[in-house]
């Protein structure tokens, strides 16, 4: 989806007015700049809350129009990938979709002096600026969340998304989206098999116990509220960064990480390569990663920041890849993801979407 901000343009006249007696000439007043146009590639969540917190201070800031193209990150990055000269100026991916665009050389390689907040993100943030994966700006979570009463039971580990009572009860991430990956992973150690040993075989084979309780693989977090609201799924296998959308729909459901811990991403913002507006695309990578943008994300958009100097209380971290949940949190191997993707797609499509 592309959507584009109405900005009103002043126009001025560049003659020069004479004067009505004398026959001086005034000079002519400057011409006001014409903003600039920045093109940023993002997730379509929040678009108000982008707007106001984080598009319309900085065009104020920066005398420019920011364009946004918004839609799930696979979709935009085959956009992005399948044309590098479509105009897109700074996009924003998940943490494995980022990963192929650096090894395809999509982007530009962010040059640390001209994004001094790189200096002020959280250490495993920082190792991903330092490898060349670009400006970390958010770090989320898999979790569960679920409506007690339509699932009959209480929900506290992943195991507990394969008890039979569940049936056609659960939408789990598809594996085209930024946590199908993880939710394998999730699969994987259910069956007690590191998924690195084996490629997925055995995550593959908990996926089919499983597929009883599955009543949708779900492609957009978003559509989870309306799918709740209606009764039609008690439970969900989610990111965190959902959260707002769903509990706006719906605001007596549990959400729960479960003690045995979960799977992280980052999302990452990096330059397009060929963008034609680098400077600016550079003060606005700044922007998202700095201290006063990220204080308001983490409220309105529920992000959890990866600029050390935000600290959240106690009701602001809640729900949140923040404190214990981020110390319960582990990465995965992304190069070892993208290797493994295609197959397990089809994988996924041949045993869960049929």
């Amino acid at each position: 989806m592309k959507f584009r901000k109405s900005l009103a343009f002043l126009m001025v006249s560049a003659s020069l007015l004479t004067a009505c007696s004398g026959g001086e000439k005034n000079e002519a007043a400057p011409a006001k700049e014409e903003p600039k146009q920045l093109v940023v590639s993002t997730f379509a969540l929040g678009e108000d809350e982008v707007n106001a917190d984080i598009i319309q201070p900085f065009e104020e800031a920066n005398n420019c129009e920011i364009i946004l193209e918004t839609g799930n990150g696979g979709d935009r990055y085959t956009k992005f990938s399948s044309n590098p000269n479509s105009g897109i100026d700074v996009i924003e991916l998940a943490q494995n979709t980022n990963a192929q665009a650096v090894e395809a050389n999509l982007f530009e390689q962010l040059d640390a002096t001209k994004v001094p907040n790189l200096d002020s993100l959280i250490a495993p943030a920082a190792e991903l600026a330092q490898n060349g994966y670009g400006a970390p700006f958010v770090v989320n979570s898999l979790g569960i969340v679920y409506n007690p009463e339509q699932a009959g039971m209480e929900i506290d580990e992943w195991s507990d998304l394969w008890d039979s009572s569940l049936a056609g009860k659960i939408a789990i991430p598809d594996m085209t989206i930024t946590y199908g990956p993880h939710m394998l992973h999730v699969a994987s150690d259910y069956a007690k098999t590191d998924i690195t040993s084996d490629n997925g075989a055995a995550a593959f084979k908990a996926l089919e116990e499983l597929k009883p309780n599955v009543l949708k693989t779900y492609t957009k977090s978003s559509d989870l509220a309306n799918m709740f609201q209606t009764g039609e799924i008690s439970v969900a296998v989610v990111g965190d960064f959902a959260l707002p959308v769903i509990y706006k729909a719906q605001p007596d459901l549990v959400y729960v990480v479960p003690q045995s811990g979960t799977y992280a991403n980052f999302n990452i913002i990096n330059v397009s390569a060929t963008s034609a507006n680098k400077e600016l695309a550079y003060e606005y990578v700044n922007w998202r990663i700095s201290e006063q943008v990220q204080a308001k994300t983490a409220l309105s958009l529920n992000e959890t920041p990866t600029n050390k100097n935000v600290q959240l209380d106690e009701a602001t971290a809640k729900n949140k890849t923040y404190g214990d949940v981020a110390e319960r949190a582990k990465s995965i191997d992304s190069s070892f993801v993208n290797k493994n993707l295609d197959e397990w797609i089809n994988q996924w499509n041949r045993i869960m979407n049929q």
